[in-house]
C-alpha cells in the first residue's frame, strides 16, 4: 500500500458560490455550486468535518469516477468540491420517465461503466479501496450520459482483514456489511448486482419494507430480490452470483467485466433484454407477489413478537400474586420456567 497524505487542493470557502440543494450523500448535503476562480460548475458536499473522503479522493483517477478537484477546509464550512453531474443520479433517472426507453445496448453500457470503475478502485488504483455503499443514489449521469460512482463517504482503504462498522443501505448492502462483520471488496460486488437489478427492472429494491425489515430478511431468511421469470438468463444468472451468502464465492470485478463482454457477443441477448425491459407489465407482479410474501412474513413476525411479550407480562403479573397470597416465598425462576413451559405459544 501506499503512504498517502493530505495533498489535495484547499479551496477557499469564499470562491464557491453556492445555487441549490442537489441531494444528500453519505455523512453530508450536495449543492450545485460555481467555483470562481476556475469559472467551473462543480458539486460541493458540505461536512460537519473532514475525515477519509477527501483523501481517497485525491489519489482516484478514472473516467467512471466522479472528479475530484479540492476541499473546503475553513471551520466549519467543510466541504468536498468535485465535478458535478448535471444528469442527476442513476437512481432519479430509472424513476423518470424517460428511464421507460432504456434498452440492452444503455444497460449493457452502464453495467460496464459501473464495473469499470468498481474495478479500478479494487485493483488498478494507487490503494484498494472498498466503496461499501455502492447504490444508484450514489452513481451520478452526466450530460454526455456516463456513469461515475461518488459518494465515499463510507469508503475505506483496504487491509486483509478489514473490519468495518455498520454503514450503507440495507437493500444494497451485504449480509457480511448488516453484520458488521469483517468484509472484503466483495461486499461491492453484492451491491453491484442491487444496481444492475435497478437498471433492469426500474423498481425500488425491496420497496415498501423498513430498513431494519430489510436486513432480517436477507440475514435471517436469506432473502434476495426477485429476479423475474422473462428476465435474460445471462443477467439472472450474474445478479445470483453477485448475491450468493459466502462473500468468497461471489465474482471479482474483473470477471464481471469478462462476463459482460461476453454477454455483449451475444447476438440473441438484445432481442431478449428490449423485450424485457419493454413488457414490465407482464410481469412486475412477480415483484409486487413478493413483496406481498415478505411484508406478511413481517407482520406474522411482529404479532407473535407481541403474542409472546403479553404472555410474559401476564405470568409475571401471576407470579406477584402468588406471592404475594403465600406465606412460603414462591421460586421465581421455578415458577416463571414452569408457566411459560405451558403457556408460550411455540415461536420462530
Amino acid at each position: 500500500m501506499l503512504p498517502l497524505s493530505a495533498s489535495f487542493v484547499q479551496i477557499k470557502f469564499d470562491d464557491i458560490h453556492f445555487y441549490e440543494n442537489c441531494g444528500g450523500g453519505s455523512f453530508g448535503s450536495v449543492y450545485r455550486a460555481r467555483w470562481i476562480p476556475q469559472d467551473k460548475e462543480v458539486a460541493v458536499k458540505k461536512l460537519l468535518k473532514i475525515e477519509n473522503e477527501a483523501e481517497i479522493l485525491s489519489v482516484l483517477s478514472h473516467r467512471n469516477i466522479i472528479q475530484f478537484y479540492g476541499a473546503i477546509l475553513e471551520a466549519p464550512n467543510y466541504g468536498i468540491v468535485t465535478d458535478y453531474a448535471s444528469g442527476g443520479s442513476l437512481y432519479d433517472y430509472l424513476s423518470s420517465a424517460e428511464s421507460e426507453e432504456m434498452d440492452q445496448e444503455q444497460v449493457m453500457t452502464w453495467a460496464m461503466e459501473i464495473a469499470k470503475g468498481m474495478h479500478y478502485l479494487h485493483s488498478e488504483a494507487p490503494v484498494k479501496v472498498i466503496h461499501r455503499d455502492l447504490k444508484s443514489r450514489n452513481v451520478v449521469v452526466t450530460a454526455d450520459r456516463v456513469l461515475k460512482i461518488c459518494d465515499f463517504g463510507a469508503s475505506r482503504f483496504h487491509s486483509h482483514t478489514t473490519h468495518m462498522s455498520l454503514v450503507g443501505t440495507f437493500p444494497w448492502m451485504a449480509p457480511e456489511v448488516i453484520q458488521s462483520l469483517p468484509v472484503s471488496e466483495t461486499c461491492d460486488t453484492y451491491s453491484y448486482g442491487v444496481v444492475l437489478w435497478e437498471m433492469l427492472t426500474r423498481e425500488i429494491p425491496f420497496k415498501g419494507l423498513e430498513g431494519l425489515q430489510v436486513a432480517w430478511l436477507v440475514v435471517e431468511k436469506s432473502e434476495r430480490l426477485t429476479i423475474p421469470s422473462s428476465c435474460p438468463d445471462s443477467f439472472a444468472e450474474l445478479m445470483r452470483k453477485c448475491w450468493v451468502t459466502d462473500p468468497k464465492e461471489r465474482p471479482m470485478f474483473k470477471l464481471i467485466l469478462t462476463t459482460l463482454e461476453t454477454m455483449s457477443n451475444d447476438s440473441k441477448l438484445p432481442e431478449q433484454c428490449n423485450s424485457f425491459l419493454h413488457n414490465k407489465a407482464e410481469w412486475s407482479c412477480e415483484i409486487e407477489a413478493t413483496l406481498e410474501r415478505l411484508k406478511k412474513l413481517e407482520r406474522d413476525l411482529s404479532t407473535k413478537e407481541q403474542e409472546l411479550k403479553e404472555r410474559e407480562r401476564r405470568l409475571k403479573m401471576w407470579e406477584r400474586k402468588l406471592i404475594e397470597q403465600s406465606n412460603t416465598p414462591v421460586s421465581s425462576s421455578g415458577m416463571l420456567s414452569c408457566q411459560l413451559s405451558l403457556c408460550v405459544l411455540p415461536f420462530s
